[in-house]
């Protein structure tokens, strides 16, 4: 494992507020076909459980946030057990998604991060995307290799962003770097914190389909959605 010494030395835990923040700052995308595509990654190795469970209960506001905005599309993709890694086809309504959620079982294993962004890279050389998302605890891989992929990201115009369960700090120090090189954002949040990761992964939803514009939309149109996304995630 890469040593620590060579991540940021200090990285505070972000705030909502900043996170919101950065994503404002992130390039603009046209979207000229009205489908805004996404990948959401999550880790579902075995102590993963209880967060797979709160996504299941939360992607279906991703859909209806972004309904008045065009079409979201969502490719599901997350690694378990040894060296098992799978990814969807696209989806492009709740049901579909969620169906397919409800199939995984969380199995033992390690961290499968530079696969999820290699997988990531292939999708936008193949065609358009415009985020990824990565749910996660930790991070067992060198971080000199994912930092790379990080890069290559941003010059592809697809910023990760990273919801992180817990508070490991080598996990933390790790995520926030790979997030600042694709230029995009790094979260954290807790298993009582379902309804800020609600709110965020909408934030990611709505500028996958409408971009900086209707982030920005998203903030006169829901003020109790902003409020969430105002409060520091504990």
């Amino acid at each position: 494992m890469t040593d620590n010494k060579k991540l940021p030395s200090q990285t505070k835990t972000t705030s909502v507020a900043d996170f919101i923040a950065q994503a404002e700052q992130l390039p603009a995308h046209s979207n000229t076909s009205t489908q805004g595509r996404l990948l959401f990654a999550i880790d579902a190795t075995a102590s993963r459980q209880p967060t797979w469970d709160i996504a299941c209960q939360l992607q279906g506001q991703m859909f209806l946030e972004t309904a008045e905005l065009g079409k979201l599309a969502i490719q599901l993709c997350y690694y378990h057990g040894y060296h098992a890694f799978h990814t969807s086809s696209w989806f492009t309504n709740t049901q579909a998604l969620l169906a397919e959620m409800l199939k995984v079982q969380c199995l033992g294993g390690q961290t499968q991060i530079e696969r999820v962004l290699k997988h990531g890279l292939k999708l936008a050389q193949q065609g358009t995307l415009h985020a990824i998302v990565l749910v996660g605890d930790c991070l067992e891989e060198p971080v000199d290799a994912l930092a790379e992929l990080a890069g290559q990201l941003k010059l592809k115009n697809v910023p990760l962003f990273i919801f992180q369960e817990g508070c490991d700090a080598h996990a933390r120090q790790g995520f926030a770097h790979l997030a600042k090189l694709s230029d995009g954002a790094h979260c954290q949040f807790d298993q009582n914190s379902a309804s800020q990761l609600q709110a965020l992964l909408t934030a990611v939803a709505v500028y996958a389909v409408g971009g900086i514009d209707a982030l920005a939309k998203l903030r006169a149109k829901h003020p109790e959605t902003i409020a969430l996304l105002e409060r520091q995630l504990r």
